[in-house]
């Protein structure tokens, strides 16, 4: 069936990637089981899931523990520039974010948060962490933290809106600006794995974020877990 020209693994994954490419399998389908695939291409399951891993590694599939095998979209761009507008830049790619919302407690700053928030050590603040999905795939998981003295009645607000920059500026005349973002990748924890449906092994890409007023007092430290297979940040110099 095949000729000797690449290894067969990788003949394998050159035919899965045309059908994908063909419609064969759309997105979000769930690829045939091992079983079927391995008597279809007459290999047996090592090779097949070397021809898998291939395909894994392009980000053409995706495999979700106890699930299976799935074809996946290609990765949302998330441009990271002054102004912090994430539900714009996904419907400017024609997506429709939606949020849920996790929790919403007022907790004591611990020396890390005081430091980011330049505040006072056990100073009150706000954690506001919720949920994104696009198309019903869940994307990242976001966590929100703002001084409580600056923002009265935050915690009722968090439940009415789902963009922060929105919230700030409506209830109380605050512009939402990126001072800093500081970004790098790891392994997601367990929780985090769970809540974004991806596999334990699968990286995240981590954003801390200082943002800040339009007279430049910090209003806001943030920390996103997005999911590495279905994000891609790219940083905006002109904005």
């Amino acid at each position: 069936m095949y000729q000797d020209a690449l290894p067969l693994y990788l003949q394998i994954a050159d035919e899965l990637r045309q059908n994908i490419q063909e419609s064969v399998f759309k997105v979000g389908d769930r690829l045939p089981p091992e079983t079927e695939l391995s008597d279809r291409f007459g290999v047996n399951r090592h090779t097949l899931r070397r021809a898998i891993e291939v395909l894994r590694q392009e980000g053409i599939v995706g495999i979700e523990r106890g699930r299976g095998t799935f074809v996946m979209a290609a990765p949302l761009a998330l441009p990271i520039g002054k102004r912090v507008r994430y539900n714009e830049a996904l419907k400017a790619q024609a997506f429709q974010p939606h949020w849920q919302v996790l929790r919403v407690v007022e907790i004591n700053a611990d020396p890390k948060l005081a430091k980011r928030l330049e505040i006072a050590l056990g100073d009150p603040v706000v954690l506001f962490e919720r949920l994104s999905q696009v198309d019903d795939v869940p994307i990242c998981l976001a966590s929100s933290h703002f001084p409580s003295q600056r923002f009265p009645d935050l915690v009722s607000h968090c439940e009415t809106y789902r963009s922060v920059s929105q919230l700030l500026s409506q209830e109380y005349g605050c512009d939402h600006i990126r001072r800093s973002t500081r970004l790098s990748a790891r392994s997601a924890r367990s929780q985090d794995a769970r809540l974004l449906r991806m596999s334990a092994t699968t990286p995240i890409l981590l954003s801390e974020s200082i943002n800040v007023d339009q007279a430049g007092r910090v209003v806001e430290y943030g920390v996103t877990r997005f999911r590495g297979d279905r994000m891609e940040l790219v940083i905006d110099t002109e904005d």
